[in-house]
């Protein structure tokens, strides 16, 4: 069954709008697979249903694909955020249960012009609907189902109707009573709460946001979300709801809603926008409240891919063929955020073939990897990383992983695991390659032990990559040049050098995503000499750049000088 179509506004395309026709603009675009076009196809015939509806709904497409199909197909105007009233009036005639039940806002009313925005501004039911109740013309356009979903939500608080049910907090004593627990629970399984909860994380997943921070102050509820790496705030529910709010994330996340007192982490797996997402939810108490973290691990985008996520050129080359050795230990360092976990499942998924068993322990396991044998450490029953590992260097592995040397007792079962012919991947947290090496030392590691057994270590940095859809040529000025030396990591056809600029793809910050600069530390025979005399970090990495080592911040002038990022970026990650 076709979606419904209407004429497009004045200046589109004079033919109707079919739902074939957006599939087909998407598929031009290579945003939909044939594969997939034909499967949706099939089952939108014997499910009777409109064929953009069934590509939505498996996760095909995202509402923003769907969102630029018709405005390209159909010259209806797509807004943004920023083109909604402060004030939105529900017009006479309708309801705001109405509007939230088609997903369209209201923007205008002008010259007897009612101006609306809507999902899919060919739904001939909606236009109608608010022609007869309004006695306007209804002009419409398009929005995302996000941006819609949070206008609406500030018309529900303005008018304190749906939120009235939430609007006593629950006590802050730390004696909880049962009857507390009672209220709380009963204020979180309430539709709004639910609702705004959903559009949260739904915001998020739009946003592309990797981490969703829900933080009580006095007098008001933050809601920020962590874009390519940087927060930024969006419209947070009404400070009376926070105590539901913060419940029903627990309530998803089978944490105990009763203990505000201690911190608590949990899960919550959950189908967004046709996407399977798992998220860690970590809360903690505050002054004002428990402040809560969700990290969103998409398992669909996560790319396995080395030069995807930013390894080129001779720094890969030297970690791949570090990465063949049958044994010996590689770890990856940086900060928290630094895609440390990633290179991670990365480099073993390269090495995930039949010939070798592989087994991890982590905390927590953030994707499951086919193939690979994965546990998750459980220190309140006694699996913490050193037990775990005692037992599984018994399971004949080829490869172990461990999530983060943490101690001595860790460290040094993995370099016994080392010695013993496996092949031991691991991460540790440092400031670069060569400090790497001290750090280990100061844990108790020793210094033979230490030349014996690491091959190599990498320490990596995330940097946001600009948008290739706005990005601009730009001169950088001769003394810039010269002070960073630019000039030596162009490329062959000169400095490519990029400014951000800001458009739709990139909600306006000039940046897309992230990749990753590197460093590679090889332990060579000289670098072996000085870690043995106990050398400083720094004579270790002079050391190692004579061997032909770059270091992340060389990588990153690399990347500024092709115009993948921009030299601020490269500087606000690697300038301590």
């Amino acid at each position: 069954m076709e979606a419904q179509v209407m004429s497009p506004p004045a200046g589109a395309a004079s033919q109707l709008v079919g739902d074939e026709d957006l599939a087909g603009w998407l598929r031009e675009q290579e945003r939909l697979r044939p594969e997939d076009l034909e499967r949706a196809r099939r089952l939108a015939r014997s499910e009777e249903l409109g064929l953009m509806a069934v590509l939505l709904r498996l996760g095909m497409i995202t509402d923003r694909d769907q969102a630029e199909a018709l405005e390209a197909a159909g010259g209806w105007p797509l807004l943004g955020p920023d083109d909604y009233p402060e004030v939105i009036e529900v017009p006479q005639g309708t309801s705001i249960r109405f509007l939230k039940e088609v997903r369209a806002v209201p923007l205008a009313s002008e010259g007897g012009v009612l101006r609306l925005v809507m999902t899919d501004p060919r739904d001939r039911f909606v236009l109608d609907a608010l022609q007869l109740a309004t006695g306007q013309a209804v002009e419409p356009a398009i929005g995302l189902s996000a941006d819609i979903g949070a206008a609406l939500e500030h018309v529900i608080q303005a008018e304190q109707s749906a939120d009235e049910a939430v609007a006593t907090e629950a006590s802050g004593d730390e004696d909880v009573r049962e009857e507390d627990v009672e209220h709380l629970r009963d204020m979180a399984s309430e539709a709004p709460i639910i609702r705004l909860v959903n559009l949260i994380l739904q915001r998020a997943v739009e946003s592309r946001a990797s981490d969703i921070h829900i933080e009580p102050f006095e007098g008001k509820l933050k809601v920020r979300l962590r874009i390519d790496g940087i927060l930024h705030e969006i419209d947070a529910p009404a400070a009376r709801s926070t105590a539901a709010v913060i419940s029903r994330v627990k309530i998803m996340a089978r944490l105990n809603i009763a203990e505000r007192r201690l911190p608590q982490d949990g899960r919550i797996k959950i189908r967004v926008q046709g996407k399977e997402l798992d998220l860690r939810v970590s809360t903690v108490p505050t002054m004002h409240g428990e402040s809560v973290v969700m990290r969103l691990l998409d398992k669909q985008s996560i790319v396995l891919d080395f030069e995807t996520l930013g390894f080129e050129g001779e720094g890969l080359e030297r970690f791949l063929r570090v990465l063949d050795m049958p044994h010996g230990i590689i770890l990856v360092t940086g900060p928290t955020g630094s895609g440390k976990s990633t290179s991670l499942y990365t480099a073993l998924a390269r090495l995930n073939t039949p010939e070798r068993k592989i087994l991890t322990v982590e905390d927590p396991v953030e994707y499951e990897l086919e193939g690979v044998n994965q546990i998750q450490v459980k220190p309140q029953i006694g699996l913490n990383f050193a037990s775990a590992l005692r037992s599984i260097v018994r399971q004949d592995p080829d490869i172990i992983m461990i999530g983060e040397m943490r101690d001595l007792e860790t460290a040094q079962i993995a370099v016994q695991s080392a010695l013993t012919g496996h092949l031991v991947l691991s991460t540790l947290h440092t400031n670069d390659a060569a400090g790497t090496v001290n750090r280990l030392l100061d844990m108790g590691v020793d210094d033979y032990m230490l030349t014996s057994t690491v091959n190599g270590i990498l320490a990596q940095r995330l940097v946001r990559k600009l948008c290739a859809h706005c990005r601009e040529p730009v001169d950088l000025p001769a003394e810039v040049r010269e002070e960073y030396g630019l000039d030596r990591f162009a490329p062959a056809d000169g400095l490519q050098a990029h400014r951000p600029v800001g458009c739709d793809e990139c909600a306006g910050t000039g940046y897309r995503g992230r990749l990753a600069i590197i460093e590679f530390l090889v332990m060579t025979d000289a670098v072996r000499s000085k870690v043995m005399n106990h050398a400083i970090s720094s004579d270790i990495e002079r050391c190692a750049r004579d061997e032909g080592m770059r270091t992340m911040y060389e990588d990153g002038l690399h990347k500024v000088a092709r115009g993948m990022t921009t030299l601020e970026e490269v500087l606000r990650v690697t300038q301590d």
